[in-house]
């Protein structure tokens, strides 16, 4: 009896040990899968960073060459208008009419 009590032991203390190495292992696995979903997550905002920031500059960069477009288009008409109110008037205007 004594024998079959120490058998009973034996394997309640094989199967706990099979348990705890089993559980562990999956423990580490677990460790590393979320491990690799920290970098990935840490690399996927990076990207969408970096991409905002392209986004930005081209938005940027749109906005500055369309407004120094139409800055240099009103310089060019005011000039023309300038340039023609001043023919206008100094062709009707009398240079000799003192009055």
């Amino acid at each position: 009896m004594n024998f079959r009590l120490s058998t009973t032991k034996l394997g309640a203390f094989a199967l706990a040990a099979a348990l705890t190495v089993g559980a562990s292992a999956g423990f580490a696995s677990a460790q590393d899968g979320a491990k690799q979903d920290m970098k990935a997550a840490g690399h996927d905002t990076k990207d969408a960073a970096v991409d905002t920031g392209h986004g930005v500059k081209t938005g940027t960069e749109k906005a500055y060459h369309g407004t120094k477009h139409v800055t240099k288009k009103a310089y060019h008409k005011t000039k023309h208008g300038v340039k023609k109110a001043y023919h206008k008037t100094a062709t009707t205007v009398d240079p000799h009419d003192h009055q």
